[in-house]
């Protein structure tokens, strides 16, 4: 089993599914990490992720605490229940570009997850909306990358690979080497942004 706060760059991909958000997380060279399924239809969102496809060991879940919050803070624990952290969205910051704030354990906020650029944010919003594309906005080759930052230093990166046919992530730590950000609380935020956004 690979231990995610051994490592600083991961490669997240969503399999094909129609009614279910499923992930799996990879070392670079393939080596996997852990497989994440989206409950079905949870009243409030409920992700877990486990060791494997075969879900008989589960790792750590990711559940929101309250539902249809546009500014709800989502759990993470590990698999007896203790707290690696949380995730909150910034709903007003969100309007332009999505925003998320970063809580570890203790509840003190650790970084923030931002868009990248505000430009491509709000043409992918535009996108969006125009008749007839907006329903495949999502397949369009469109930017959608994510620093995660604290005090104004980039610690990682969320970079969505182009010209995948399902959704592929690099999410890279090599800039926080001493492994300030525990990295369950990194994947659990690098799902969230597909799946809590309905990617």
């Amino acid at each position: 089993m690979v231990e995610p706060n051994e490592h600083d760059v991961f490669e997240l991909r969503q399999r094909i599914k129609l009614v279910i958000n499923q992930y799996e997380f990879t070392l670079p060279g393939g080596e996997p990490v852990c497989f994440v399924e989206q409950k079905r239809f949870a009243f409030k969102e409920d992700i877990r992720f486990y060791t494997d496809d075969s879900k008989s060991v589960e790792l750590m879940r990711l559940k929101a605490r309250q539902r249809f919050d546009p500014s709800a803070r989502y759990d993470v624990t590990d698999a007896s229940g203790a707290a690696i952290g949380q995730i909150q969205k910034v709903f007003g910051a969100s309007l332009l570009r999505s925003t998320y704030k970063l809580f570890d354990a203790g509840g003190s906020e650790t970084a923030t997850v931002q868009e990248k650029s505000v430009g491509v944010a709000l043409f992918r919003r535009f996108v969006g909306f125009i008749p007839f594309i907006g329903g495949f906005a999502d397949w369009l080759p469109i930017p959608y990358h994510f620093d995660f930052v604290r005090g104004g230093q980039v610690l990682g990166t969320h970079t969505r690979q182009t010209l995948k046919f399902r959704d592929t992530y690099t999410i890279d730590f090599s800039a926080d080497p001493g492994r300030t950000l525990d990295r369950r609380l990194v994947l659990a935020t690098a799902v969230g942004l597909d799946a809590l956004q309905a990617r």
